[in-house]
């Protein structure tokens, strides 16, 4: 559903929304401190920001849609420097104090500013298409774990698995430039169990009872990374909801933010997927829809979506925030009025800290409610 008008506020946020609802996970300053002194969680994610900033240019010299790339490549990374040593020596100009909301919007105004549409175009196409050639086999697998519990476990970590493709992570983006990623692989090596926050036994729990099965459940899911994040990880994670009757609605990005999927290539990735008769591996999409989030970045403010998912979303009895950005970073503690998941691979040691955990540790939060 394409996007248009004003910004609304996401309808199952837990109102009021200015009293329930900060959307940065992690507190980078407190009334009590110098307003005019960055803060050292400030200083540690301006220079997380300040440390992407080779992988960026680099994506965007190589950028055959635009002319004169490399030199506007280098003007992003002088300017977008400058800012961030703008913000050491005063967190409030340019609009601060800094975030990660407030540093990714900087990012993103720059380039396109300086001419920049979708610096991560030509990659995410090709994992898309990578992706793609492998949904059959990682459907099947799926499918042939007859235990309900143990396929919703592997569906999971298909997600995490997935989640890895992140070339908003300076290391992740190094490793991919080198390596490339395998998918199965990824799932081997995902992090023993318990992760960092560990619920997926409660979640399972409450799958398999037989509420979750009712066919009027709507699941809103916020996605994430395009490749085998979106491909492989949440949509056979998707496929088995719409087994079991569930209204999926994957609301992904309008503008193209880092490799995110947007709303007009998860259409084109759900068209090449259906067969003749419009089924995924067999399984109805009628009831699975793909809406417009009306973000535009990496992370996700939900205070601000497009009015065509607030409609969808409105009546949902489950939400979903997929990825480091729009579920760790972003809406970790986010209360909702029904039950909700926030599920991502912790991609970067800041994040890590505050959390207690390890570097590409999971997160598998799940909130529920007593009525939805």
């Amino acid at each position: 559903m394409e996007s248009s008008g004003e910004l609304v506020p996401f309808p199952l946020l837990i109102t009021p929304i200015e009293n329930n609802y900060r959307a940065c996970t992690i507190p980078y300053r407190f009334p009590s401190d110098n307003p005019k002194k960055p803060t050292p969680t400030e200083l540690s994610w301006i220079n997380l920001f300040a440390n992407s900033i080779p992988s960026f240019k680099k994506r965007a010299e190589s950028d055959d849609t635009v002319s004169d790339a490399p030199a506007k490549a280098e003007k992003f990374a002088q300017r977008y420097t400058e800012i961030l040593e703008d913000f050491k020596k005063d967190p409030e100009s340019h609009g601060g104090p800094p975030d990660c909301i407030h540093l990714c919007r900087i990012r993103e105004l720059i380039l396109r500013e300086v001419g920049f549409r979708d610096i991560f175009k030509k990659v995410k196409d090709e994992e898309n298409a990578k992706a793609i050639t492998l949904f059959k086999d990682v459907v099947e697998l799926n499918d042939s774990i007859e235990e309900e519990s143990k396929r919703m476990e592997n569906l999971v970590r298909g997600i995490f698995a997935g989640n890895i493709f992140d070339l908003g992570s300076a290391q992740l983006a190094e490793l991919f430039s080198k390596d490339g990623m395998s998918f199965l692989a990824s799932c081997q090596n995902i992090v023993p169990r318990p992760w960092v926050i560990d619920d997926l036994d409660a979640f399972i729990s409450k799958w398999g009872k037989k509420p979750w099965k009712k066919a009027s459940l709507i699941a809103v899911i916020f996605v994430d990374n395009s490749g085998a994040d979106i491909v492989l990880g949440i949509l056979p994670f998707a496929r088995e909801l719409l087994r079991h009757g569930t209204k999926v609605v994957l609301a992904a990005n309008d503008l193209p933010s880092i490799n995110d999927v947007t709303y007009h290539e998860l259409l084109e990735i759900i068209s090449k997927l259906k067969d003749d008769n419009g089924q995924l591996m067999g399984v109805d999409t009628q009831n699975l829809l793909i809406a417009n989030s009306g973000n535009d970045l990496p992370v996700i403010d939900l205070a601000s979506v497009s009015q065509e998912l607030a409609y969808l979303a409105a009546d949902a009895d489950l939400v979903v925030c997929e990825g480091m950005g729009r579920g760790i970073e972003t809406n970790l503690y986010a209360q909702f009025k029904c039950d909700s998941l926030k599920i991502g691979m912790v991609k970067h040691q800041e994040v890590a800290q505050f959390l207690g955990g390890r570097l590409y540790d999971c997160v598998f939060k799940f909130n529920e409610v007593t009525t939805c």
